[in-house]
């Protein structure tokens, strides 16, 4: 069983390469959907796209701390 990442704006959301040597995909959560956290989220790619992403398996979150930078994941 897998679990749903959980998250709030400022968080950072992390989708790893599929294949070696696949540079993993990183973006800061801007908007979430749902109160309890649960995805869809609204996502600022590091690339400059911005969209509405459903997290799969091979995601993760980093939660902000206090200081707003990348603490814990998920």
């Amino acid at each position: 069983m897998t679990t749903t990442p959980m998250a709030r704006p400022g968080d950072r959301i992390v989708v790893r390469g599929t294949h070696v040597g696949d540079a993993d995909r990183v973006g800061e959560i801007v908007e979430v959907r749902h109160e309890d956290g649960s995805p869809p989220y609204v996502v600022h790619w590091s690339d400059g796209h911005e969209g509405l992403f459903f997290p799969g398996t091979d995601a993760f979150v980093q939660h902000a701390g206090a200081d707003g930078q990348p603490g814990a994941t998920s």
